[in-house]
């Protein structure tokens, strides 16, 4: 199905069939992070019932156990670092939105590797979408059953989240378990900025952690369908899907 959608005063179109899944699914044995065991999938058991097929029960019935923040791709709403409760699940459903994808590889800096204020400059012109996909390099290829527990992962300059929201992104999307440092003493300087908080808090505006482009996936500009699961909490599971964007009359994807 071919769908047409008019950003910057040009109309662009997007076919269904081009679909790109950029999510990592929960799953037993899957990702972690954060020191949690991974996440748990598994039949519910009552007396002498076992809720699985394969052991003589009639239907499959698992019980899980996980953390959104922890195992697998997930969406945050401001709701996560705020007194006051914020569920995600208030914001969505997103509808259908231009997004631009971009790779970048962090630099070294006093606290470990991040994204710097001038990266996103570079990458970001005077028009900015209102959604961001941010693949690392050179870890764009990391296996869904990595364990972020106590890597030291890469995050983002407080700066530049700033600038992000500055600039009008209000869903940023990344490949690490958090834009923020695994260690900064409850700081949480880049969700705080890209947030806005606390002078001008920005309630509309996510941040989905743990995405996995694939490699096959150029960077440039996309129709992004943000699919979160409806979960009243500050977090949700979620499946970013993508769809190239294609100027119309024209078959190449913007790069």
């Amino acid at each position: 199905m071919e769908l047409q959608i008019t950003f910057w005063e040009t109309l662009f179109t997007a076919n269904t069939d081009e679909a790109i899944d950029c999510s990592i699914p929960t799953r037993n044995g899957g990702v972690t992070a954060w020191g949690i065991p991974p996440a748990e999938i598994v039949p519910h058991r009552e007396g002498d019932f076992v809720g699985s097929v394969a052991s003589g029960a009639s239907v499959n019935f698992n019980t899980i156990r996980f953390n959104p923040h922890a195992h697998g791709t997930h969406t945050e709403c401001l709701g996560h670092i705020t007194k006051a409760a914020a569920s995600v699940n208030d914001l969505l459903p997103l509808p259908l939105m231009p997004a631009l994808l971009v790779t970048l590889e962090p630099e070294r800096g006093p606290d470990g590797p991040s994204i710097h204020l001038e990266q996103f400059r570079k990458v970001l012109g005077e028009r900015v979408p209102p959604a961001l996909l941010i693949r690392t390099a050179p870890g764009e290829n990391r296996l869904e059953t990595d364990s972020w527990s106590g890597a030291g992962a890469e995050y983002l300059e407080e700066a530049g989240a700033a600038y992000l929201a500055q600039a009008g992104v209000m869903h940023l999307l990344i490949d690490l378990p958090s834009v923020d440092p695994e260690s900064d003493g409850g700081a949480l300087a880049a969700h705080k900025a890209f947030w806005g908080l606390p002078e001008n808090p920005r309630h509309g505006a996510t941040i989905t952690e743990l995405i996995a482009v694939p490699k096959a996936a150029a960077d440039g500009l996309y129709l992004l369908d943000l699919q979160v699961a409806a979960f009243e909490n500050d977090a949700a599971p979620s499946r970013p899907v993508i769809y190239p964007l294609h100027r119309a009359g024209m078959g190449q994807a913007l790069g």
